[in-house]
């Protein structure tokens, strides 16, 4: 298949959780992969955004990984997986039988420049690297693009002086690229600790600062309560095109046994963030100054939406109004994994919907 000459009726951006889910659903409702829907993913291989997370990350370290629907199909599990390996290496493999056994031909790389009107029909416009730009004519779009390719770093006084060197979570490979260094983390996450517990004994210096305080929860998982108010919040921000809102400052960190351990230690002593940044380090609140070679700004993401600016969907709150999945401007454009459905189940629970409301949609036009 050409996907630069098909008419597909329908695009999903994003091979990661999200749109793999969508696209499972999608086949089992009738839809043909490769020529009545059409999966872009830009990256160079399977996984998602986990391909290009850091290499010692681990799947039992990181947030609980859900299996994709389906996936019991081929014998895989993630509560089974190699605790040994990288959760990059593992995702990657699983993903990519997932993929071969389903079918999905998968495009790949397809990095969407555009979602656009013309006339009728939505034209999505995508570059390969090697054969340069191509247009697929489609009636519905998936936007399943994650967060991963809009990494935020919060704007504090003299950020732009800093001398030193700036990193985001989606920057970060090693400890070993920071060893003797003073390094300050930003952030009051999982992966803001997880580097802490990294850089403990490589970095020459380690200094951990959050805009809010931590709660560190008794529960070896996240409070459910606290967990269903998170997403009650991202849910309600969607519907109402508004930003959205931190889903850890609404469910607070798990004490795991690990995280325990670095508390008694000492390693996990938070500080009030700063105030402002100079060239060589940052200035206190109370006005004393620290050195520092390095910010590690583990500060999350935003929903990557660049490329359906076209549609003109962005509401003046910040956001997109979205609500089951659904633009409420456009019902042609479906959001998996946006807002509540960031979590891997969410996105798992999310495809079936969605799959579901593409083929209603299509049966309509």
């Amino acid at each position: 298949m050409s996907p630069a000459s098909s008419h597909p009726s329908a695009v999903v951006i994003g091979g990661g959780q999200a749109g793999l889910s969508v696209a499972y659903y999608l086949k089992r409702l009738g839809l043909e992969p490769g020529s009545d829907f059409i999966v872009l993913d830009r990256g160079p291989g399977t996984g998602g955004a986990w391909q290009l997370r850091w290499e010692a990350l681990r799947v039992g370290s990181a947030h609980r990984i859900n299996d994709l629907p389906g996936m019991d199909a081929l014998g895989l599990s993630f509560e089974e997986a190699d605790r040994t390996l990288p959760a990059k290496t593992v995702v990657a493999d699983f993903y990519r039988q997932y993929e071969e056994f389903y079918e999905l031909d998968v495009v790949r790389p397809a990095d969407v420049q555009s979602v656009a009107n013309r006339d009728l029909d939505l034209i999505v416009t995508w570059e390969d690297g090697a054969r340069g730009m191509h247009e697929v004519v489609t009636d519905v779009v998936v936007n399943a693009t994650g967060t991963w390719g809009s990494p935020f770093i919060p704007w504090y006084p003299g950020r732009d002086t800093f001398a030193g060197r700036h990193l985001h979570t989606a920057d970060y490979s090693s400890a070993e690229e920071l060893r003797d260094k003073s390094v300050i983390v930003v952030g009051g996450g999982t992966s803001a600790i997880g580097f802490l517990m990294e850089l403990e004994g490589v970095a020459a210096e380690l200094t951990w600062v959050s805009r809010s305080p931590i709660e560190f929860l008794d529960e070896s998982e996240l409070n459910l309560e606290a967990r269903s108010a998170a997403v009650a919040m991202q849910d309600e921000a969607a519907r109402s095109g508004r930003a959205l809102p931190s889903i850890v400052s609404g469910t607070g960190v798990p004490r795991t046994r690990r995280i325990q351990a670095a508390i008694d230690r000492g390693l996990l002593q938070v500080k009030p963030m700063f105030a402002s940044i100079e060239p060589d380090g940052v200035r206190w609140a109370d006005g004393a100054f620290q050195r520092a070679d390095a910010i590690l700004w583990s500060t999350g993401f935003r929903p990557e939406l660049r490329h359906l600016a076209p549609l003109r969907l962005r509401e003046k709150e910040g956001g997109v109004t979205v609500g089951n999945g659904s633009s409420w401007k456009d019902p042609r454009i479906f959001f998996a994994g946006y807002g509540p459905q960031a979590s891997t189940i969410g996105a798992n629970r999310a495809g079936r919907q969605i799959a579901r409301q593409v083929i209603a949609t299509l049966s309509n036009l």
